[in-house]
């Protein structure tokens, strides 16, 4: 009697595929492994769910397998049952959710099982070499100095931007040499913890909140709701080491790749231990390696962006979210998930604790610490000698700027440079100038796919849309009248820079912006700069703003923030709040007192005045609260259906079938459909429509019914649609 396998392929469809399992590979098939498979005319990599003797569909025209690419499941059961749930939760396919779980070369069919592997290690010869004498190979001479405090993986060796030529020299000199690492030698820490460095010591509240994480066992989740600059990464170490003694790996989830090095740089101080890093700045066999080592155990520490959380553990020990608040932590594209609400499944399922810390908390986390759903700790004051901030408004309304700097912003600017700090300047629109405005008849440069406005990039000369990445080179002429008067419009990082340049000539300035660490390594080079002083200015978009330490950055700047206070968005003033006290907590966060300003034309906002007056714990309270009077998340649950088709007609009819299918009562309401913000994006025109509830159980039963529906219909193949289940930008 033949065998058939049941298969999850990584395609849109809600539908498991049935294939043949040949008698050569009966013996080795393993519901988890992955296959390759016939899949139209191409070849697609899947993973078993089943295995059986039976079909329902028609033997003669079932296909059989072509390679089985696993010996054993790729996932252990915990992480299977994750993807499982999240299907089922995002209302996506299963194949699409195992595809998200596994790094891109084992969906390309790359080998999953783990080769031995080589590292870097310093000769007793190479430990002999004053690292002086190497001045004029300022490459060897930093490569030499990695080495001796520790060999270096290949990975490691790519994360610190070392360079290969300076390996061969050392290496031809018999400085360093290349050794074959056993897995007794990979697995050591197990047996052992070294710390590289002496912890910190703890102030009261910190040792609290350790001591409350590391006395419980088990499944729980807690929030750590800490001021700016209270030593809530301290509070990380703390638990991880003694995670650590007891034999258990750790995964440490930060929500940009900007803030890796400076956390992977402090594990690594701390601990004698593999630390593996996954995020997507990594090529595909750096980013398998470190999964491979985690899902080995030679990981201790695993550091990444929002995919590592699906990083298997073979001693899971605890899961922590740093920044939770972060929107990063969702998926915007494909499978919308969010990584912070699939950690805590996570835990659950492997019966470990998840830590999740920020100085501004989400709602949806404040809402459930308040409820007891997860434990609360709270860190109120900062760590060591750090002082509370200064904070003032500076109100712009009929006053003269220069590149968007007001005189009195500018003046503090001079008192703070000349006292020998640092200055921090945040402004969130990169480029030159957000249009391109015609002085003679006034038409602004429109993008020709999107309802929005070209972005002027005058160092690379061009335009650009940074909704589509249409982009032209800058015109000579406006496009309505002909007129050459062209100029930008509004106020960029890269003309703030230009302009900072110019009034403090004795000053270095240095941007950090999406378009100036392109480059593999710049960022890391740049931060460092500045934790060397070598810039006084920093100009930033929210790249700058999160996490970062700048022990001598005491007066931060924020230019241009009335857009955030008038949005579509019903979480605008929670993003806000968070946006505020994330930028004001780079200022004075070492012995220096810190100041930060903040430039309006609307000094006289609410919401403006209550965040500086009451702060962000004051004020999300009572943000939670109005949304419990509104009916919307947290208090409610959502799911926004957004579809897009080049005729609007399309999207409006197929967007009606669902709204027809959903109950509108007291538990549930349907708000749509309606265009969404931005009407018109790449070409299409978008359509919104979304269904609350008061249950989530509710939600889940009757959506699922009314998508199953749609998903038959022939219009369900004439636009784009997506459905995105607990939304966090409307737009």
């Amino acid at each position: 009697m033949p065998n058939f396998v049941d298969v999850a392929l990584p395609v849109p469809l809600r539908q498991r595929f049935s294939y043949l399992l040949p008698d050569e590979f009966i013996d080795h098939a393993k519901i988890g492994s992955r296959v390759s498979v016939p899949f139209g005319n191409q070849h697609r990599v899947g993973i078993i769910l089943n295995i059986t003797p039976f079909c329902e569909l028609d033997e003669s025209k079932i296909k059989p397998i072509t390679e089985l690419l696993d010996q054993r499941p790729l996932l252990p059961e915990s992480l299977a049952k994750l993807c499982d749930w999240a299907a089922k939760y995002y209302f996506t396919s299963h194949g699409q959710m195992l595809s998200q779980a596994i790094p891109v070369a084992l969906r390309k069919g790359g080998e999953s099982e783990f080769e031995g592997q080589v590292e870097y290690c310093i000769t007793v010869l190479g430990n002999e070499i004053e690292l002086s004498t190497l001045k004029r190979s300022p490459a060897q001479k930093k490569l030499l100095a990695a080495l001796k405090i520790s060999a270096l993986s290949p990975a490691e060796f790519n994360e610190l931007s070392l360079s290969k030529s300076a390996l061969k020299a050392l290496t031809e000199k018999g400085w360093v040499e290349a050794k074959q690492r056993t897995t007794e030698f990979n697995l050591r820490w197990r047996q052992s913890l070294v710390l590289g460095e002496t912890p910190h010591k703890l102030n009261a509240e910190q040792a609290v909140a350790v001591s409350t994480l590391t006395q419980q066992s088990g499944f729980n989740t807690s929030l750590i709701e800490g001021v700016t600059g209270s030593g809530k990464t301290e509070v990380y170490l703390s638990v991880i080491e003694h995670i650590l003694k007891q034999s258990k790996q750790a995964l440490v989830l930060v929500p940009e790749i900007g803030l890796t090095p400076q956390t992977i740089g402090r594990f690594r101080r701390r601990f004698d231990v593999q630390v593996s890093v996954i995020h997507s700045g990594l090529t595909d066999k750096q980013r398998l390696i470190a999964w491979q080592q985690a899902r080995e155990g030679e990981a201790a520490i695993i550091i990444g962006t929002r995919s590592a959380l699906f990083t298997p553990m073979k001693y899971p020990g605890i899961i922590i979210l740093d920044e939770e608040h972060d929107s990063s932590f969702k998926q915007q594209e494909g499978v919308g998930y969010h990584a912070r609400d699939l950690a805590v499944m996570r835990g659950s399922l492997e019966d470990i604790p998840v830590v999740l810390g920020s100085a501004t908390p989400s709602l949806e986390s404040l809402n459930n610490a308040l409820s007891k759903r997860y434990q609360h700790l709270e860190l109120t004051n900062r760590a060591g000698a750090a002082q509370k901030v200064r904070q003032g408004i500076i109100d712009i309304r009929d006053q003269p700027l220069k590149a968007g700097l007001s005189t009195a912003l500018i003046n503090e600017i001079r008192i703070h440079l000349d006292a020998g700090n640092q200055v921090l300047l945040f402004l969130n629109r990169r480029g030159y100038a957000p249009a391109l405005l015609c002085h003679e008849c006034g038409h602004l440069h429109e993008c020709d796919r999107c309802d929005a406005f070209f972005t002027l990039h005058q160092a690379l000369g061009e335009i650009r849309c940074h909704h589509c990445g249409n982009q032209y080179a800058i015109p000579r002429q406006c496009h309505q009248c002909g007129s050459t008067m062209l100029a930008g419009q509004g106020i960029g990082t890269e003309q703030l820079e230009q302009t900072l340049q110019q009034l403090f000539p004795k000053y270095p300035v240095v941007r950090i912006d999406r378009d100036s660490t392109r480059r593999k390594g710049s960022l890391e080079s740049h931060l460092n700069a500045i934790h060397k002083g070598e810039y006084k200015i920093l100009v930033g978009t929210q790249m700058l703003a999160k996490g970062h330490h700048f022990p001598d950055v005491t007066l931060v700047g924020m230019l241009d923030v009335d857009g955030a206070l008038f949005s579509a968005d019903f979480r605008a003033p929670e993003r806000f709040g968070q946006l505020y006290t994330q930028v004001s907590g780079r200022a004075g966060r070492a012995t220096k007192a810190g100041t930060v300003l903040l430039q309006t034309h609307q000094a006289d906002n609410p919401i403006l005045r209550e965040i500086l007056h009451k702060g962000y714990a004051e004020f999300s309270r009572n943000q939670l609260e109005e949304r419990k009077q509104a009916l919307l998340p947290p208090a409610w649950n959502m799911v926004l259906v957004k579809a897009e088709a080049h005729n609007p007609i399309d999207a409006d009819t197929l967007l009606n079938e669902f709204a027809n299918r959903l109950p509108q009562n007291e538990q549930c309401e349907v708000i749509g459909p309606m265009p969404a913000p931005m009407d018109k994006k790449a070409g299409k025109f978008r359509r919104h429509l979304m269904f609350q509830t008061q249950s989530r159980p509710l939600m889940q039963k009757v959506f699922e019914q009314a998508l199953a529906e749609v998903e038959q219909l022939p219009i369900a193949k004439k636009c784009r649609w997506h459905v995105d289940r607990d939304p966090q930008d409307l737009i």
